[in-house]
């Protein structure tokens, strides 16, 4: 495809590239799931400078011993990575979130609780692994609190 049936394409809004698209479907995915699960929605795709987050969700009032969480307030915010793979790869999905994605999302992580005024709540960073075959999902992994707030950042 040369420059010119790209820009063609692109003014006529078919242009979205094939990961980006699949991208979508799998955090619309993950969404619908976490709401299932009684978790609030807040924000998708939230930017800063430092990054973005591709779901924030609200867990009210969840005490349980079973879960270590960053903070000191009974409700907690799930900071949610998604990461959408077609089936049969030789890694699982999670393992592209390595520590320099970490660090990202933590930094990330801040700049929303300070733009909402850091809360007493405590927080936690989960990944959901979408597997998907052409526009179907053929499985869904939710992966809760897989990792804490990178070092040297703190909250709570």
């Amino acid at each position: 495809m040369n420059i010119f049936s790209k820009l063609r394409a692109v003014l006529a809004g078919k242009a979205e590239p094939e990961h980006l698209r699949r991208g979508k479907l799998g955090e619309q995915a993950a969404r619908a799931y976490l709401e299932r699960q009684g978790l609030k929605f807040l924000v998708a795709n939230f930017r800063s400078e430092r990054g973005e987050i591709d779901l924030i969700f609200l867990e009210k009032g969840r005490k349980s011993s079973e879960t270590v969480f960053t903070g000191n307030g009974t409700d907690c915010l799930a900071f949610v990575e998604v990461k959408t793979r077609a089936p049969g790869g030789w890694t699982r999905p999670a393992a592209a979130v390595n520590a320099r994605k970490r660090r990202l999302l933590s930094q990330t992580a801040l700049d929303y609780l300070a733009a909402i005024h850091n809360p007493r709540v405590k927080i936690r960073f989960d990944i959901i692994e979408v597997l998907m075959t052409g526009d179907v999902v053929t499985e869904l992994r939710h992966l809760p609190n897989t990792f804490p707030m990178a070092r040297p950042y703190r909250y709570g």
